[in-house]
C-alpha cells in the first residue's frame, strides 16, 4: 500500500532565499505547491524568476496572486516616490524603507488558505533572523505567533490537524543558504533578489539585497552567478 505523498505550500519570490527553500522541502519529500504575489512591487521580473525556479524545481502547480499593495504605500519596493538606497547604511531608520508593511502576514494568510483548500499541513516561507534586513515580520517570534492563530483560525486546525509554518532558513547565514541550494542543484542565476532589477532580471548590485546576496557567495566561496546591468 503506497503512502499518500505529504503537501506544502510553498511561498515564492523567484529570489535565492525562497528558490532554496523549495528545494529544501522538495528533498524532504514533499508535493510542493509554490504561491507568488504580484503585489505591485517595481522587480517585477521576480514574477518571472518564481515562475521559472518553480517548474525546474518540479513544483505540482505554481500560483500567482494579484494584490495591490501599491494603493497602501510606504514602502519604496511599492511607492515611485521612495528611493531604494543604494549604500550599505545609508538609511538611518532601524526599519529600512524596503520594508513593504505587514506583507508576510498578507502573504501567509493567503497561503493558508490554499493550505486549507488542498489539505497541506505544511507552508514553507524562507524568512531569516541571522542576514536580513531588519524586517519585523522576518523573526521567529513572529513566525511561532502567526502560527499559533493559523492553528486557531482554520477549520483544519479545530478539528485538529496541526498546521506547521516552517522556516528552515531562520538561523543562516547567506553564505550557509548559497552552500546549501548549491548542493541541491539550485541554478542562482535564474533567481532575481534585487531590489530594483530591470525587465531582464539584472540585477543592480547597488542595493541592501545585492550586497548580502554578493557577500554571501564570496563567504561560501561559489562564483557569484548573478546577472548584473
Amino acid at each position: 500500500m503506497n503512502t499518500p505523498q505529504k503537501r506544502a505550500v510553498i511561498l515564492v519570490s523567484g529570489g535565492l532565499d525562497s528558490t532554496t527553500v523549495l528545494a529544501m522541502a522538495k528533498e524532504q519529500g514533499f508535493e510542493c505547491y509554490t504561491i507568488g504575489f504580484d503585489y505591485g512591487q517595481r522587480h517585477r521580473s521576480e514574477l518571472a524568476a518564481a515562475a521559472h525556479t518553480s517548474q525546474s524545481l518540479g513544483a505540482i502547480e505554481h500560483k500567482v496572486v494579484k494584490l495591490d499593495l501599491r494603493s497602501i504605500g510606504g514602502s519604496a519596493l511599492t511607492d515611485d516616490s521612495i528611493d531604494v538606497p543604494e549604500q550599505e547604511g545609508e538609511s538611518v531608520d532601524v526599519i529600512p524603507v524596503t520594508y513593504v508593511p505587514a506583507r508576510n502576514t498578507v502573504f501567509l494568510s493567503i497561503a493558508l488558505g490554499w493550505a486549507e483548500v488542498l489539505g497541506a499541513h505544511d507552508i514553507f516561507i524562507g524568512v531569516n533572523a541571522v542576514d536580513y534586513s531588519g524586517y519585523p515580520d522576518c523573526r521567529p517570534e513572529y513566525i511561532n505567533a502567526y502560527e499559533t492563530m493559523a492553528n486557531l483560525a482554520t477549520r483544519m486546525g479545530v478539528e485538529g490537524e496541526s498546521l506547521r509554518i516552517q522556516t528552515p532558513l531562520m538561523s543562516l547565514s547567506k553564505a550557509e543558504i548559497s552552500k546549501e541550494g548549491s548542493r541541491l542543484g539550485v541554478d542562482y542565476s535564474q533567481t532575481v533578489s534585487c531590489y530594483q532589477a530591470n525587465d531582464k532580471g539584472e540585477a543592480c548590485g547597488l542595493c541592501d539585497s545585492c550586497r548580502l546576496r554578493r557577500v554571501g557567495f564570496q563567504e561560501a566561496g561559489l562564483d557569484d552567478p548573478t546577472r548584473y546591468y
